[in-house]
């Protein structure tokens, strides 16, 4: 396990969400969204999700996976690389589902204002419907790439 410096925290506790990368039965790459709903500087990462999809049953064949998030306005981003494993909606306890929905509050609230700020109206927000989760996705850290380009880097 490698710990996951507070920089890096801090990071990826700012993006709106993060990619997770598993690997599918056939050996071919598989990315979505997700909600980081804690970050163990330990070096454990916990992110829902809210769907019954590829992301747990790859995980239940291939532990692999990689998490990713960037800021396109910073030119910079993390990927961390280990081994994740998944619990069902039965056992995450209400301390994630909390926090997660806390996550989509804030993103939700950031987008109406910004669309007030522009004068701009929707009639669908898509955090308003999503599912509740089904998901917890555990992921134990074991390598951290930095992708911000090296002349960017700071010290």
């Amino acid at each position: 396990m490698k710990q996951i410096p507070s920089a890096v925290t801090e990071f990826l506790r700012n993006q709106g969400f993060v990619i997770v990368a598993s690997i599918d039965k056939n050996g071919f790459p598989h990315s979505s969204c997700k909600d980081i709903v804690k970050i163990e500087p330990a070096g454990k990462i916990y992110a829902i999700d809210a769907y019954c999809g590829m992301t747990a049953e790859n995980i239940k064949h291939n532990p692999q996976v990689s998490v990713s998030a960037v800021d396109e306005h910073k030119f910079m981003g993390y990927c961390l690389k280990g081994r994740a494993r998944v619990m069902t909606a039965d056992a995450i306890s209400q301390e994630f589902i909390r926090s997660w929905e806390n996550n989509i509050t804030s993103r939700l609230a950031k987008r109406l204002l910004h669309n007030l700020a522009q004068d701009k109206s929707r009639a669908h927000h898509p955090e308003a419907s999503l599912p509740r989760p089904q998901h917890l996705i555990i992921v134990t850290v074991e390598e951290i790439v930095n992708l911000t380009p090296y002349y960017l880097r700071k010290g």
